[in-house]
């Protein structure tokens, strides 16, 4: 069972802005329950959808404030919204949380038959299963096909997954900051992670996050920010910096979700029983639009460049000193690809709010 302390949407927390579709998912074996949220109106002919999918522990919330029922701003809250680059008045935004998540959609937190959270009882998902989800979704909207698919992390993988399972329902794809294939490093460096939470899930998840936050960000940003600083308390700046962190997720957060939706993660390969990674790629019809942070260390930009050239499309590279957190730091260069991609210009507020992964 989960413990208390730890963070997530359950039943009886305000619902905000969350909606649901219910529906099936052969190989589950439990109902299927998907929490998303909405801007702006589908229009007639239904092809003005686009789909925003989330990283590891963000959810529906891309935009808007924290308030009840949503315990942080919304992720990529400078891309949608009137006169950005994801406007309402033109396109009708789609963002669930994903199969697995925290926030709503089936997943560790759901209560099993016996009333209890499914815990680490949840069954193990794969990206492909999180597609599938994402496509009852789709079919409960009918939408039968998105005008664009945008993704960065694990969302990035989600997004590359639709272009290639789903080729038909996808009309242009935005691939940031994502690897075609978990490697044996991702892999390596997820393993510590998921044994911190397994002998203790609450505290586990909180040294799972300072782990994982050293992957996201740049020993040269570490080093700039905090170098060797020491605080009243005599910690090291870092480390509270860390520590920071680890406590904002914790409190809104499930460690069976960081564990399955890892787990998820490190399976990720969509060339696996396509003929490898090369011919997956070849069943992309999308216009596509392939991106990397130039100082990420968890997904380099040779693993973006793979995607690029198996899909024939140039490399773009989003400049930032933040390391792979540059995916949701950098918003006006992720607006700019994301009005190029969608062939329209993309104003985009400077400031930036709240990033979470």
């Amino acid at each position: 069972m989960t413990p208390p302390a730890a963070g997530g949407w359950r039943e009886g927390d305000p619902n905000g802005h969350r909606r649901w579709v219910t529906g099936e998912l052969p190989g589950l074996g439990l109902p299927l329950r998907v929490a998303y949220e909405t801007w702006g109106t589908l229009d007639a002919s239904r092809s003005n959808a686009v789909l925003v999918l989330h990283a590891l522990t963000g959810d529906s919330h891309a935009a808007g404030v924290a308030e009840p029922g949503h315990p942080t701003d919304g992720w990529w809250d400078g891309l949608i919204g009137p006169g950005r680059a994801l406007d309402p008045a033109r396109w009708f935004v789609v963002a669930p949380n994903v199969l697995g998540g925290c926030q709503g959609t089936t997943g560790p937190l759901t209560p099993a038959a016996d009333g209890v959270p499914w815990g680490a009882r949840f069954p193990r998902i794969s990206v492909r299963d999180q597609v599938a989800a994402e496509v009852v979704l789709a079919d409960a909207l009918g939408v039968s096909s998105w005008a664009a698919v945008v993704g960065g992390s694990m969302g990035g993988m989600r997004a590359l997954e639709w272009a290639v399972s789903e080729p038909a329902r996808v009309r242009s794809l935005l691939v940031l900051a994502a690897p075609a294939a978990s490697t044996a490093e991702h892999i390596a460096l997820a393993a510590p992670q998921l044994h911190a939470i397994r002998a203790d899930p609450v505290p586990g998840m909180g040294i799972a996050r300072r782990i994982a936050h050293l992957s996201y960000r740049t020993a040269v940003e570490l080093e700039d920010r905090f170098g060797r600083d020491v605080q009243e308390d005599g910690r090291y700046a870092v480390e509270s910096y860390l520590d920071h962190h680890a406590e904002k997720l914790i409190r809104r957060f499930d460690p069976w979700s960081y564990v399955r939706l890892t787990e998820a993660m490190n399976g990720h390969d969509v060339g696996a029983g396509r003929g490898g990674v090369r011919a997956a790629l070849g069943r992309v019809t999308a216009r596509a639009v392939v991106a990397g942070i130039d100082s990420d260390r968890l997904y380099p930009l040779a693993q973006q460049a793979e995607i690029a050239d198996g899909l024939g499309v140039p490399l773009r590279v989003v400049r930032s000193a933040a390391g792979h957190d540059g995916f949701l730091l950098e918003v006006p260069q992720v607006a700019e690809l994301v009005g190029e991609l969608l062939e329209v210009p993309a104003a985009v507020d400077s400031g930036v709010g709240a990033a979470e992964r």
